[in-house]
């Protein structure tokens, strides 16, 4: 089992995870904490975008020699592929470190999987330590996996007089931070964080009538989370082929939330006041990874 120390640097790398949100694809947003072997933090690290040093690396870079003999705590299981990086796995090897405390293991593992030649070398595995605590940052990169596609968030305004497209810039900006692509109300579609050269690509046209497609498309050139501020005429349709994964709601404080504003099925996640009105949080079960 993990120990309270152990515990406690998951934590703190799954805060360190949060960093590569919305620049890390098609790859994911890995945190990690280096401890020696008494316990203390020797190196920390996070992914930022693909092509670059990966959480582990970065990690053990700060670590140096105190790695040895020690433990790696990492959000997402370490990579056993080499492709524009190294192996991470290879790097604990080399490091020596003697213990490797895992989150979640990674569906896109190839052959074995790191943490099954990471055991075949003689390093001690712990998997699935606060696994539902690092979904908060991986929950969507899984879910792409899974359903080939990008994760959706929508955001609209709710009145009384029916739903609109959001024009609170500071909302706009807030989600647009950890998402990779932005579908504007008008069709355009934009690169909302950056990932590199030739990391995204994305269509000229957002081909609003086929949403299922759009994102197939999207998915194929890179992308593994979408913002959704189409017009309201675009969300039945993304709705009615399922894919609405999250939704943030801005209502008014009075009069009281319309039921109509809250899609059917959807489980409230949070609620606030935020500029004198109520921003709701929604999540589709079947998103919860």
């Amino acid at each position: 089992m993990a120990t309270p120390v152990e515990i406690d640097a998951m934590r703190h790398a799954l805060v360190l995870s949060a960093a590569g949100l919305g620049s890390t694809s098609p790859n994911p947003p890995v945190g990690c904490v280096i401890l020696t072997p008494g316990g203390q933090t020797a190196g920390t690290g996070w992914h930022a975008r693909k092509g670059e040093p990966h959480a582990e690396t970065q990690a053990l870079a700060a670590a140096g020699d105190r790695a040895r003999g020690g433990t790696a705590v990492v959000t997402l299981e370490p990579c056993n592929h080499v492709g524009r990086t190294p192996a991470c796995r290879q790097a604990l090897l080399d490091a020596g470190v003697a213990r490797v405390v895992i989150g979640v293991l990674d569906p896109t593992s190839r052959g074995e999987g790191g943490a099954a030649v990471l055991r075949a070398h003689g390093v001690e595995v712990e998997v699935g330590v606060l696994a539902d605590e690092v979904t908060v940052v991986l929950g969507p990169w899984l879910t792409a996996q899974t359903t080939g596609r990008p994760t959706v968030t929508a955001a609209y305004q709710a009145a009384a007089d029916g739903i609109s497209a959001v024009t609170d810039g500071a909302l706009i900006r807030e989600l647009s931070a950890g998402v990779d692509v932005v579908i504007h109300p008008d069709g355009r579609l934009q690169e909302a964080n950056r990932h590199g050269r030739d990391v995204l690509t994305l269509p000229t046209n957002a081909g609003m009538n086929d949403p299922a497609c759009l994102l197939t498309t999207l998915y194929t050139g890179g992308a593994r989370t979408v913002l959704l501020l189409g017009e309201p005429q675009h969300l039945p349709a993304f709705l009615a082929a399922g894919l609405i994964d999250r939704a943030v709601v801005m209502c008014p404080l009075d009069p009281p939330v319309l039921r109509e504003s809250l899609l059917t099925g959807f489980q409230v996640t949070g609620v606030a006041k935020a500029g004198g009105k109520l921003r709701i949080d929604l999540l589709r079960p079947a998103s919860i990874t």
